[in-house]
């Protein structure tokens, strides 16, 4: 029996977070098995784009070429993306900023300490924290928030940063906790998450 594999080629250079995610996976949904090039112009796209492709099941090889990456997904069983939406009973807290409250931004971020104690301490640690904007500080070296972070992560809370956060804020390099994240993930964690609580 012969198999008969689709090839599809899209151009997303010059498009922002989350859309080069978006149009690989319409690409990959329009075919049964095969392979689908993404051309991106800029680093956190390529990473966005691998980090979707690969948690939705497929091989992706990238390559570089006079400043374009070239993202080669080949798609070999069944499409069904692995990140699963947290269920409705689940609770998902969206932190935008590296500090609690309006005020002395050094309160702020004592108060954002504390309230990351206070969720260690809960019988039932939270499924999902997602940074975002300044947030992503609490994710990084130097932060200090970091022990309580850790010891959430150590109970199964996943922790995302945003990776255009953390490019903007020249950070990515110094994640110390969780994993990168990208707009389109972050939504769909938003829109499917029964209870969210924005920080």
């Amino acid at each position: 029996m012969l198999v008969f594999l689709m090839l599809k080629e899209i151009d997303c250079r010059g498009l922002t977070c989350p859309q080069p995610v978006i149009n690989t996976k319409k690409a990959l949904e329009e075919i049964e098995e095969g392979t689908v090039i993404t051309v991106v112009d800029n680093l956190a796209a390529k990473e966005n784009v691998t980090l979707f492709a690969q948690n939705a099941g497929c091989e992706v090889k990238v390559a570089e070429k006079e400043g374009n990456y070239i993202l080669t997904i080949n798609k070999r069983k069944a499409f069904s993306e692995k990140i699963k939406p947290p269920k409705p009973s689940e609770t998902l807290y969206f932190i935008t900023s590296n500090q609690l409250g309006e005020g002395s931004p050094e309160l702020g971020q004592i108060l954002i300490k504390s309230f990351l104690f206070t969720l260690t301490e809960q019988q039932l640690a939270p499924q999902t924290l997602i940074f975002l904007n300044s947030g992503v500080y609490l994710t990084t070296a130097g932060s200090p928030a970091l022990e309580e972070l850790q010891v959430l992560s150590d109970k199964g809370t996943e922790i995302l940063s945003c990776g255009t956060c953390l490019d903007y804020y020249k950070l990515k390099e110094k994640l110390e906790v969780g994993r990168i994240s990208n707009m389109y993930e972050i939504n769909d964690y938003l829109t499917k998450t029964g209870k969210v609580i924005t920080i």
